[in-house]
């Protein structure tokens, strides 16, 4: 039997919300919320401690995950862009980009050879079914649609921008854009192969202020998880931040503690050594 996770010191007492990335940070290769994850944040819940989901994903595509994990608080969808609760479906905040931007990044990111990925009304629309769009959208069990010319077809503000690509282009790419884009679009990495367009100051960070306000729950007793560089700001934002083994070296870097890995079900020890450490009783 494993030796029981420890927490250091400074990690809070009353911890009231947690903020959860999924993919390398609640789900691992497998792409499941495994069973000791499940009951891990179910014990947190019933510990009065709220959880959610902050994710670049779309709603449609982050909602099964919360439903298998039996998370009920308003989900941080879109790296920010949507805050949606899960349980009727309704866009609590929604900060698409303004469609000039939008414009002026598909431009940009089309004549530099990338397909692009557009998101209105939670849906995916892209030019053609390219082989990067099908494995985009087999990754996240998605119907793509194709519009033929996108800059044609757009018509409205698009809630984010993806483009799909190889790591080390998508590097390069991201570098070409920041001094041309950067002032009115914010710019991250989500997984390797992914480059993703927000809103100007929408992130994850921006999307956790508005829940844990909406919660009523104070900054100080906000604890985030994440593995990549679009939870910069989410850790970032939280009172405190927790960075995945398997995370980027800025986020554990810039981290106030660094966990096990997904595939160790890190979030799942430290939930259970928080609650282990400060049982309810003990906390209220």
């Amino acid at each position: 039997m494993s030796r029981p996770y420890l927490l250091p010191d400074d990690f809070p007492r009353d911890v009231g919300l947690v903020a959860c990335d999924l993919d390398g940070t609640l789900l691992a290769a497998d792409l499941v919320i495994r069973e000791r994850t499940r009951h891990a944040i179910a014990s947190a819940r019933a510990a009065g401690v709220r959880v959610t989901i902050a994710t670049g994903r779309m709603f449609q595509s982050a909602l099964p995950y919360a439903r298998a994990a039996g998370i009920e608080e308003p989900l941080i969808c879109y790296q920010g862009a949507a805050v949606v609760d899960p349980t009727t479906a309704e866009f609590l905040r929604h900060e698409p980009i303004p469609l000039p931007a939008a414009r002026d990044a598909i431009t940009t990111v089309q004549d530099a050879g990338f397909s692009l990925n557009a998101y209105v009304d939670d849906e995916l629309y892209v030019a053609s079914i390219t082989p990067e769009a099908q494995r985009y959208a087999e990754f996240q069990h998605l119907r793509v649609h194709p519009v033929g010319d996108l800059l044609e077809w757009l018509s409205e503000p698009p809630t984010k921008l993806v483009a799909v690509g190889v790591p080390e282009e998508l590097d390069a790419l991201k570098e070409e854009l920041l001094p041309r884009l950067g002032a009115r679009l914010h710019i991250a990495k989500s997984l390797s192969i992914f480059l993703e367009f927000s809103r100007k100051g929408v992130t994850k960070g921006s999307g956790l202020a508005y829940v844990a306000e909406r919660l009523g729950v104070d900054r100080a007793n906000v604890v985030s998880f994440g593995d990549a560089e679009n939870d910069v700001e989410l850790l970032e934002w939280a009172g405190y931040g927790v960075a995945m083994a398997n995370a980027d070296e800025r986020l554990r870097d810039l981290a106030d503690l660094v966990c096990p890995s997904a595939e160790e079900e890190g979030v799942a020890q430290v939930l259970e050594a928080y609650l282990g450490a400060y049982p309810k009783a003990a906390r209220s």
